[in-house]
C-alpha cells in the first residue's frame, strides 16, 4: 500500500474513531477528561495495589485516553488528558498525538498513566512533552472480555508509564514519537 494512502487511512480512522463532539464547551470537555481520570486510575489501582501510594507521594501525575491505529508499516494515534501537579493541586489538561514506523495491524483504545517522579520531570512533560519509545504489543480485548500483552519503554527520565487496553484488535512492533501539549482551549 502507498505510504500517502497509509497515511490518509490512518488520519480517517482516527477522526471516525474520535469519541468527542466538535461542540463540546470546555466545562464539558474537561468535566468528561476528569471522569475518565478517575475511570482510568480506579483500574490501575485494582490491578496495580502499589500505584495509589507511588502517585500520592509522586511530584504528580497524568492520565492519558488514546486511540491507536496500525495499518501495515505506520501507526498514528491521538487522545487528551491531565497532568495533575500534587504539591499545588494544579490540573493542566492537555491533547497528544503519535506517529510511528514500524510492522503493525489494527486499532485499539487504550489508557496511560504517568507518575513524575521530581518537580523537574513533571515540567518538562508539561512544558517539552516529547517521547519516544519502543513498544510490542498484542491485544484482543473488548469491554471485559478478551486480554492484552503488552511491553513499552519510555526514554522519559524519572517517570514510569502503565498501560491498559479498553478496547480493540492489535498487533504491532514499532518505534513511536508522540508529542504532548497543553490544551490551550481547556486551561
Amino acid at each position: 500500500m502507498p505510504l500517502k494512502i497509509q497515511l490518509f487511512a490512518c488520519a480517517a480512522l482516527l477522526a471516525c474513531l474520535s469519541p468527542k463532539a466538535a461542540l463540546a464547551s470546555a466545562a464539558e470537555d474537561r468535566k468528561e477528561i476528569n471522569e475518565i481520570r478517575t475511570q482510568i486510575l480506579q483500574r490501575l489501582y485494582k490491578e496495580e495495589p502499589s500505584t495509589k501510594a507511588l502517585i500520592r507521594k509522586a511530584a504528580g501525575y497524568a492520565t492519558f485516553s488514546n486511540i491507536g491505529v496500525n495499518l501495515i508499516f505506520l501507526s498514528a494515534g491521538g487522545g487528551s488528558g491531565v497532568v495533575r501537579d500534587n504539591a499545588t493541586g494544579q490540573d493542566i489538561y492537555m491533547k497528544m498525538g503519535t506517529a510511528g514506523v514500524g510492522i503493525g495491524l489494527g486499532v485499539k483504545d487504550f489508557s496511560a498513566v504517568f507518575v513524575f517522579h521530581s518537580k523537574k520531570a513533571l515540567n518538562n512533560f508539561v512544558e517539552y512533552g516529547w517521547d519516544f519509545s519502543g513498544q510490542a504489543d498484542a491485544a484482543a480485548k473488548s469491554g471485559k472480555k478478551g486480554s492484552e500483552g503488552s511491553a513499552a519503554v519510555t526514554v522519559i527520565k524519572e517517570v514510569d508509564v502503565y498501560q491498559m487496553t479498553e478496547n480493540g484488535l492489535a498487533l504491532q512492533a514499532t518505534l513511536q514519537g508522540t508529542k504532548y501539549w497543553k490544551n490551550d482551549k481547556l486551561n
